[in-house]
């Protein structure tokens, strides 16, 4: 990208904000948005999303990066921290700026079935006792930032499936251009009034909207960037998984404001989410290990962990619709599932995942979305009744195809302007040095 490029970019940039800014109708409005009512504040609630808010950007920062940070080779340490920083900071802007708008903003007083308005651009409108319509007891300015810690981890989940071979320029473009035609329609269309709602899909935090998601693109950049350099002959064993433990262990911390704050109060629903957000994983872990004793005689330490996130992953479009014996039920068997997915499918296919973002993320998040049409019990949330294994795998079909479509775009935008990879000598030498300039002793 040059830098009269840039210049340009930058111009056009400063020139949309200051247009934001000298829209007084929009900026000072003296009737609600369309997506809006008048804030009934929920005083605990609050504080609970508050802490949910904090809890959930902890996923990202510096819980997902340390777990990815771990599981590559040192030389690509620096690097692979630097996605989640960048998902962190280049989502935060275009949140403002346009994500929010497009994820849960109207259209002529009703939800479009794909895409949000454009009335809330650059959070014109929204303001300290405004609610959207979907959480009225919550300020706007808290759900606004709630929800974009979902958004903020799921560009980064998709850095596992590049991680080591591309460049952080395209890294940074792929972030910016997949959160606005990809990230922000899906959301949409589940939770912002999109038709996969209205279908009576199932996604309580994210199963569709983040992981299934995030997994169909990570498989999508693992086969158009192609494998790393060696692999398949090289050794490239994870470097550090003391790192990878602790980011797991922050991973599971803050999966409780992920899956609990997605009841969007302090109550009922949140209290069981809470719950089997810690039964469904210590099962899926239990599920995992055992078929990797089993099949290669040694139970590592790497498994147990991948086995946690996996289920994690499962139980979270399920979290708040099922009752312990579902959740429990439901981690035990995406175990096994994301074990094949993470080990036997990649190699059987010979796609370099690089960190398993699809294995994990992908094919746990489809286990679980379609089996939470199998447990969702509407004695649990009333939301639940009507739920079918039809409709969740109509939802999922729809995610993955966008998802998928969306990806490819982008990435051939990347690959056309900035390019994709890395040259190969900078990839032998490693990313840390090679991308930034920077190295561990």
């Amino acid at each position: 990208m040059t830098s009269q490029t840039i210049s340009k970019a930058a111009a056009f940039c400063c020139g949309l904000f200051a247009v934001a800014l000298s829209a007084p109708a929009l900026a000072a409005a003296p009737r609600l948005l369309e997506h809006q009512v008048p804030l009934a504040l929920d005083g605990s609630g609050t504080a609970w999303i508050l802490t949910s808010t904090a809890l959930v950007l902890m996923m990202t920062l510096p819980g997902l990066a340390l777990f990815y940070g771990g599981m590559v080779r040192k030389k690509n340490l620096i690097a692979t921290i630097a996605h989640s920083t960048a998902a962190m900071a280049i989502v935060t802007v275009l949140w403002f700026v346009a994500g929010y708008a497009l994820s849960f903003g109207t259209i002529n007083g009703a939800a479009n079935n794909f895409v949000g308005g454009l009335q809330a651009l650059f959070l014109n409108g929204v303001g300290t006792h405004t609610a959207h319509a979907l959480t009225p007891g919550l300020p706007e300015f808290l759900w606004t930032g709630y929800q974009l810690t979902f958004a903020i981890i799921t560009p980064a989940l998709i850095a596992g499936a590049f991680a080591e071979r591309i460049k952080f320029s395209a890294s940074v473009l792929f972030f910016t251009l997949w959160h606005l035609i990809v990230y922000a329609p899906i959301c949409h269309q589940v939770w912002g009034g999109g038709w996969m709602g209205e279908l009576g899909v199932l996604d309580f935090a994210g199963g569709a909207v983040v992981h299934v998601n995030a997994g169909v693109a990570g498989l999508v950049c693992a086969v158009v960037l192609g494998p790393r350099h060696g692999w398949g002959r090289d050794n490239m064993a994870p470097h550090n998984l003391a790192f990878t433990a602790i980011g797991t262990g922050l991973l599971f911390v803050g999966w409780m404001g992920f899956n609990g704050g997605s009841a969007a109060g302090a109550n009922e629903i949140a209290a069981v989410a809470v719950f089997n957000t810690l039964l469904a994983p210590a099962a899926a872990a239990v599920g995992w290990i055992t078929v990797e004793w089993t099949l290669k005689k040694k139970p590592t330490l790497l498994g147990l962990l991948t086995g946690v996130v996996a289920g994690l992953v499962a139980i979270t479009p399920a979290a708040g619709f099922v009752d312990a014996k579902g959740a429990f039920l439901i981690g035990l068997i995406s175990g096994p599932i994301a074990y094949a997915g993470a080990v036997w499918l990649k190699h059987k296919l010979k796609y370099d995942d690089s960190l398993d973002a699809f294995g994990v993320h992908g094919v746990a998040g489809i286990a679980g979305a379609l089996l939470t049409g199998v447990f969702a019990n509407a004695a649990i949330n009333p939301a639940a009744e009507g739920a079918t294994v039809l409709k969740q795998a109509i939802g999922l079909s729809g995610a993955m195809v966008w998802s998928a479509a969306g990806t490819f775009m982008v990435l051939m935008i990347c690959k056309y302007t900035v390019g994709l990879r890395v040259q190969t000598e900078a990839e032998i030498e490693g990313l840390d040095y090679s991308e930034h300039g920077e190295a561990l002793p």
